[in-house]
C-alpha cells in the first residue's frame, strides 16, 4: 500500500541513482508543521534539508516569511524566494562576513543576522558591516557541545557586545540537537529544562539592557515541544519537510510523512542470494552504519557492502530479482541526502514531469 504512493509509472524515463521528491506531500507536512506551532509567525523553518528555491516558495506562500538556514548559498536561496528574514545560523570568519556583507547589500529590504558565540567574532563582525548594524544572535551551548557559549557566560558577552557599534544583540538561538528521545516524557522532560534556563537568561537580559530579546530554539523532535511552552518564541524544525526513516522510527508522536524518496536499480546478481544496486556512496547519506536505506519493495534486503557506486544487499531469493528492476527507498538521514543530488525528480500523479535544482547544495549561487 505504502508502495503504492509513491511508484512512478514512467520509470523508464527516470536514470538511476535519483531522488523522487512529491510535492504534495511537501505541502502536508508544512500545514502539519504550522498546526503543530499553532501561529505561523513562530515558525522560523531551517532549510538545509531541502535546499531548494521551489520549496522555500511553497513555504513563503504558506505565510513562512522567517527561515533559518547555514551557508551564505542557502540564504541567497532564500532571498530569492521571498524571504523577510534570514538568520544565518553560523558564526562567520572575515571571509565569509565579507560574503554575507554582499549578501546584505544586494537585499536591503530583507531582515539578516546571524550567530555569535565569542567577543572575537563580534569584533569581525562590526569591522566589516562598517556601514549597516547587523544583527546578531548569541549562540547557546545548552548540551550539543558543538559551538555556542555556555547560558551562564552569556550575559557578559552581550555587555561586552556593547562595546562593537556595528552590530545589535537580537536574541538567543538555542538548538538541542541531542535531544531526540523516543520516551516523550523524557524528551518532554529534558527541553523543560533548556526552556527554563533559556527563558530565565532571556528575563534577565531584558530587565538589564530594557530591550526585546528574541529567541529561536529547538528542532525537528523539539519545535512543537517547545510551542506548548511559550508564544513568545521562535522554533526552527528542518526535517519535518521530508522527513526519513531515522526520525520515523524515533518519534513516533510526529505524523510527519516521506516526501523525498530514493530510486536505484539493480545492476548485478552476485549469487543466490546477494544482489547489487547502484545507490552507492555518492547517493545516499553515508555516515551512518547500516542500514542507510530503507527499502519499501524489498525489506527482506539486508545491506552488506557499500562502495561509491554500489550498494550490495543480501536477499532470500535473487531469482526474485531482475537486471534493471526498480527499487524504491527512504533514506535514514535525508538532509545530507539531498545535498548529493544536482537535481531531484519532483512527481505529480504518479509520474516523473519535471525537475527542480538542489542550488544550495553548491557553496556559492552569485555571491
Amino acid at each position: 500500500m505504502l508502495l503504492s504512493k509513491y511508484r512512478i509509472l514512467n520509470e523508464d524515463a527516470v536514470d538511476s541513482p535519483c531522488l523522487l521528491l512529491y510535492p504534495d506531500i511537501v505541502i502536508e507536512n508544512i500545514d502539519k508543521a504550522i498546526q503543530l506551532v499553532g501561529q505561523v509567525q513562530n515558525l522560523r523553518p531551517h532549510v538545509k534539508t531541502h535546499k531548494m528555491i521551489e520549496v522555500a516558495k511553497l513555504m513563503v506562500k504558506k505565510g513562512i516569511s522567517k527561515f533559518k538556514c547555514a551557508t551564505i548559498a542557502e540564504a541567497e536561496m532564500l532571498a530569492i524566494a521571498g524571504a523577510d528574514d534570514i538568520l544565518l545560523a553560523y558564526q562567520l570568519t572575515k571571509t565569509k562576513a565579507s560574503r554575507f556583507l554582499s549578501l546584505f547589500n544586494a537585499y536591503p529590504d530583507i531582515s539578516f543576522s546571524c550567530l555569535i558565540d565569542n567577543a572575537e567574532s563580534a569584533k569581525v563582525l562590526s569591522e566589516v558591516f562598517t556601514e549597516k548594524k547587523l544583527n546578531v544572535y548569541i549562540d547557546l551551548n545548552i548540551g550539543m557541545n558543538r559551538s555556542g557559549i555556555l547560558p551562564e557566560h552569556a550575559a557578559d558577552l552581550v555587555e561586552h557586545c556593547r562595546n562593537f557599534k556595528n552590530i545589535r544583540v537580537a536574541g538567543l538561538h538555542a538548538y538541542d540537537g541531542h535531544i531526540y528521545d523516543t520516551d516523550l516524557s523524557i524528551r518532554n522532560q529534558r527541553i523543560n529544562e533548556v526552556y527554563l534556563e533559556v527563558s530565565k537568561l532571556k528575563a534577565a537580559l531584558e530587565s538589564i539592557h530594557k530591550v526585546e530579546i528574541k529567541v529561536v530554539i529547538g528542532g525537528t523532535p523539539t519545535f512543537h515541544l517547545y510551542s506548548k511552552l511559550s508564544t513568545d518564541i521562535e522554533v526552527s524544525p528542518g526535517t519535518f519537510v521530508f522527513w526519513d526513516e531515522d526520525y520515523n522510527n524515533l518519534l513516533s508522536d510526529l505524523d510527519f510523512t516521506y516526501a523525498a524518496i530514493l530510486l536505484t536499480r539493480v545492476v548485478s546478481k552476485i549469487n543466490n542470494t546477494t544482489i547489487c544496486t547502484d545507490l552507492g556512496h555518492k547517493s545516499v547519506s553515508s555516515e551512518n552504519p547500516f542500514p542507510r536505506v530503507k527499502f519499501l519493495n524489498a525489506e527482506n534486503a539486508i545491506p552488506i557492502s557499500h562502495s561509491e557506486e554500489h550498494l550490495v544487499l543480501q536477499v532470500p531469493d535473487a531469482e526474485k530479482y531482475k537486471i534493471g528492476d526498480v527499487l524504491y527507498g527512504v533514506p535514514h538521514h535525508v538532509c545530507p541526502t539531498v545535498a548529493l543530488y544536482d537535481t531531484v525528480n519532483v512527481v505529480t500523479n504518479n509520474k516523473v514531469l519535471n525537475s527542480w535544482k538542489v542550488v544550495a547544495r553548491n557553496r556559492s549561487i552569485t555571491i
